[in-house]
């Protein structure tokens, strides 16, 4: 499996065009960007080939980034948002976050942020750098996907190594489906085609389903990106356990 998606990957990384999808919403105001302000944002279609061009998106006073690119209480090495830090958003600009809030349950639905004006395309003037760069879409333009995540069928490489008295229906992850609704994707994606593949960026790689219908895309993961941060957290989670 490792080979396969290893192959699939230098594949689709040099063909696949790139595109912005927020699989768990997080709702993001920039206090200070005009309300009634809408920018067109010019963003690299793949990396790997400029003959891809460019495409715009559109930047608003009302984001939505993922849910895991937050965190109140950073631990160790996770650099993404968190109160009082700076991050840059991808083709974007700086924004730094202000304040939190919360539902009466104690969830975090909403962050407030600021932005500054002067880094647009990911840069400041006066030198100053971030540790991340998140992916994002602006709330008012988004079109709303349904993203099924697909992982390995079963929990072992060889299924049948089972302990006596079972069989390899044992060994099946029950985490080999995961079916995301109400997920955020680039408006130029609102009717992408049956079997066309993107590269969501910091996400993976993803085609798209026959079951999508005009407006309501639905994509199936094909295979993820290395995370980086994720091999840390369980890293950290494993270690706790201990």
């Amino acid at each position: 499996m490792a080979l396969l998606e290893y192959c699939i990957r230098e594949d689709l990384n040099k063909r696949a065009p790139r595109a912005m999808a927020v699989l768990k919403p997080l709702r993001v105001v920039i206090e200070n960007y005009p309300a009634d302000q809408v920018e067109e944002l010019e963003a690299i279609n793949n990396p790997e080939d400029p003959g891809m061009g460019t495409r715009k998106v559109p930047c608003s006073r009302v984001l939505y980034i993922e849910q895991d690119d937050f965190r109140e209480v950073p631990p160790k090495q996770f650099y993404r948002l968190s109160p009082g830090r700076e991050v840059r958003l991808r083709y974007a600009y700086f924004i730094r976050c202000t304040d939190v809030v919360k539902n009466e349950t104690g969830e975090v639905i909403e962050l407030r942020c600021t932005y500054d004006p002067l880094t647009r395309g990911g840069d400041a003037p006066d030198g100053r750098k971030v540790k991340a760069t998140l992916h994002w879409v602006s709330a008012a333009h988004a079109v709303e996907a349904d993203v099924r995540l697909y992982d390995n069928l079963f929990t072992k490489p060889e299924p049948g190594d089972v302990e006596e008295g079972q069989d390899f229906k044992s060994n099946i992850n029950p985490h080999s489906l995961l079916t995301l609704k109400s997920c955020r994707i680039e408006p130029g994606l609102a009717n992408a085609k049956a079997g066309d593949s993107y590269q969501f960026e910091r996400q993976g790689y993803f085609c798209v389903d026959p079951d999508s219908s005009k407006g309501h895309p639905v994509f199936n993961r094909t295979v993820t990106l290395r995370d980086t941060w994720a091999k840390i957290e369980k890293s950290i989670t494993l270690h706790k356990e201990k």
